[in-house]
C-alpha cells in the first residue's frame, strides 16, 4: 500500500473516531456544559460574557484601561513600583465568569481544558513568544505538586512550546520554600509570602544565561509571584523576562498616566 493510501485511510480513521466520540460524549460548552456544535469551545452566551483583554492595557503589567491611551501608556502602579519583568500580557479578566474555567483546570483535574486555553494564550502572546528564547513555567512547591497531581502552569507551558516551537525549560525554577496559598492573602502579604521562595536550579543556570524568557502562569493578581520569579531568573543570569498568563485580576485603583 503506498503512502497516499495510508494517509487517506488514517484520515478516515480519525474522522470515524471523532464521530464516535461525539456520539458517546456530545460536545458541550467548556463553562456551562450546555450542548454545542463542536468540542473545546464556549457556547455563544458564555463567549459573550467572558471579558477578553482586547482593548488598551498598561504597556508593562497588561492591566486594562477604561479608555483609549497611547500604546506605550503605563499605569500608576507600574510607575510607582516598576515590576521586575519587562511586560505582562493576559488573555482575559479573572472574574465571576472566568473563575470557574480557571479553577477547573487548577483544582478539578480538567486537563482537557488545557489545549483550548493554551491556544487562547498563544494568540494573546504571539508577538511575545515570537521574540523569546525560552518558556519557563511558574513552579509549585513539591508538596503542593503532589497534592494537586499536576502543575497547570507547566501543562500550559508544554502546549505553548509545542505550538510556538519555542524551547521550554520545565525545571529552570524551583520553589524551595513552602507557604500558604496566595488566594486569601492581602496585596502586601502576597509579596511577603513569595519573597525569596524561588530560585534557579543550579543544573539549569547555563541554559537560561542571557536568555529572553516568557514566564507562564494561570492568573496574575498583584504580580507578586511573577515579580518573585522574574527576580530569581534575573539573578540566575537570564537576560529579560516577559510574563504570559491565562487571566488577570483588574485592579480598579490603577489608572493610566
Amino acid at each position: 500500500m503506498d503512502t497516499q493510501w495510508q494517509n487517506r485511510i488514517a484520515g478516515l480513521s480519525r474522522v470515524a473516531v471523532g464521530a464516535l466520540k461525539n456520539a458517546v460524549y456530545p460536545p458541550s460548552c467548556l463553562l456551562c456544559r450546555r450542548p454545542i456544535d463542536g468540542s473545546g469551545q464556549l457556547c455563544p452566551e458564555c463567549w459573550r460574557d467572558i471579558h477578553f483583554l482586547d482593548g488598551p492595557v498598561c504597556d508593562r503589567c497588561g492591566i486594562p484601561f477604561e479608555f483609549e491611551t497611547q500604546s506605550d501608556a503605563v499605569c500608576a502602579g507600574c510607575l510607582a513600583h516598576p515590576p521586575r519583568f519587562h511586560r505582562a500580557r493576559s488573555v482575559l479578566i479573572y472574574d465571576d465568569v472566568s473563575k470557574p474555567l480557571v479553577l477547573s483546570l487548577k483544582h478539578a483535574d480538567r486537563t482537557d481544558l488545557a489545549p483550548v486555553l493554551a491556544s487562547w494564550m498563544m494568540r494573546a502572546g504571539r508577538k511575545m513568544l515570537a521574540n523569546c528564547d525560552m518558556i519557563v513555567p511558574v513552579p509549585l512547591h513539591w508538596r503542593r505538586r503532589i497534592s494537586r497531581r499536576f502543575n497547570q502552569s507547566a501543562e500550559l507551558s508544554r502546549l505553548l512550546a509545542k505550538e510556538s516551537a519555542v524551547d521550554v525549560c520545565m525545571m529552570a525554577l524551583e520553589r524551595h520554600k513552602a507557604g500558604p496559598s496566595q488566594g486569601a492573602l492581602s496585596r502586601k502579604a502576597r509579596h511577603r509570602n513569595v519573597a525569596g521562595v524561588f530560585r534557579v536550579r543550579e543544573a539549569q543556570a547555563s541554559l537560561i544565561a542571557d536568555k529572553h524568557i516568557v514566564l507562564i502562569d494561570d492568573v496574575l493578581t498583584t504580580g507578586a509571584t511573577a515579580n518573585a520569579c522574574a527576580q530569581a531568573l534575573l539573578r540566575g543570569g537570564a537576560g529579560q523576562i516577559d510574563v504570559l498568563t491565562l487571566a488577570r485580576v483588574a485592579l480598579p485603583t490603577q489608572v493610566a498616566l
